[in-house]
C-alpha cells in the first residue's frame, strides 16, 4: 500500500527535465478555467436562470485593445448554457468593479424580479434606506443608553448590599 502523503518521489538515475515536452499555448488566446457566475443570469434563447455562484468551465481571453485607464487589462470569459448550449460570453467592467454581460444572456439584478433599475426609483430607494439606518443607529443608541443605566444601578444596589 502506498504512502497517502508522499514526501518523496524517486526519479531514475537517467531522468533529465530538459527531455519533457512543454506545454503548448493555445494559439487563439483562450484558456480554460473553472470559474463561478459572479451574477445571476437568464439565457437569452431558451429563458434558463443561472445563480450567481454556480460553477461552469470558462474560456478565458485578453479582450483585445481594452484596457482601463491604460493599465488594468479587462478580461472576456464565454461559457455555454447547461440546457440548449448557447454561448454567453461576459467580461470584466473595472470602471463599476463588476461584471458585464456581452451576448447570450441577461443579468438579473437581485430584487427586481429580472428587471433592470430604474434610476430615480433607485435613488428613492437609497434615500429611505438611508433614513432606515440613521433611525436604526438611533435606536441602538437609545439601547446603549438604557443599558448603560441600568448597568450603573445594579452596581450601586451590589455596592449597597455589601455594605449591609
Amino acid at each position: 500500500m502506498g504512502e497517502r502523503k508522499v514526501l518523496n518521489k524517486y526519479y531514475p538515475y537517467d531522468f533529465d527535465p530538459s527531455k519533457l515536452p512543454r506545454r503548448r499555448r493555445p494559439t487563439n488566446g483562450q484558456i480554460k478555467v473553472r470559474t463561478m457566475l459572479p451574477m445571476t443570469l437568464r439565457c437569452a434563447t431558451c429563458g434558463e436562470y443561472f445563480g450567481r455562484g454556480t460553477k461552469f468551465t470558462a474560456r478565458k481571453e485578453d479582450a483585445a485593445g481594452e484596457r482601463y485607464l491604460g493599465a488594468i487589462q479587462v478580461y472576456r470569459f464565454y461559457i455555454r448554457c447547461s440546457r440548449c448550449g448557447a454561448e454567453i460570453a461576459f467580461r470584466t467592467d473595472p470602471a463599476s468593479s463588476g461584471y458585464a454581460v456581452e451576448s447570450g444572456a441577461t443579468a438579473c439584478r437581485e430584487g427586481d424580479g429580472g428587471e433592470a433599475v430604474a434610476g430615480k426609483r433607485g435613488r428613492e430607494e437609497e434615500g429611505d434606506a438611508m433614513a432606515a439606518l440613521e433611525d436604526r443607529a438611533r435606536a441602538g443608541k437609545q439601547e446603549m443608553d438604557a443599558l448603560c443605566s441600568c448597568a450603573v444601578q445594579a452596581e450601586a444596589m451590589a455596592v449597597t448590599c455589601r455594605h449591609t
